[in-house]
């Protein structure tokens, strides 16, 4: 994968909004973050399941969600192990 912008939420508040400049597929691995940093502000899930990923904050969560959904919180990587969710991409601003 290659997200070429970083961390937006760096030095911001914690009440961010932003606009979403481009949409980037993510393959899902348990061994790395997003390359460069990069912290997107979503993601955009074609194919519904469970997806496990690590916030900005450096928590991990699973959550199931359907087919087409937009899932809005901030990630900086998708695990493989515990991720059934396919077609997953970053929103990136």
């Amino acid at each position: 994968m290659s997200i070429t912008t970083n961390n937006p939420f760096k030095g911001s508040a914690p009440n961010l909004t932003g606009a979403v400049v481009d949409m980037q597929p993510v393959t899902p691995s348990d061994g790395s973050i997003f390359a460069d940093g990069v912290v997107a502000i979503g993601l955009y899930i074609t194919v519904g399941g469970a997806v496990k990923f690590k916030t900005a904050r450096g928590e991990d969560r699973t959550v199931t969600v359907p087919d087409n959904f937009y899932l809005i919180c901030s990630c900086q990587q998708v695990f493989a192990t515990g991720t059934a969710a396919t077609g997953i991409h970053a929103l990136v601003s």
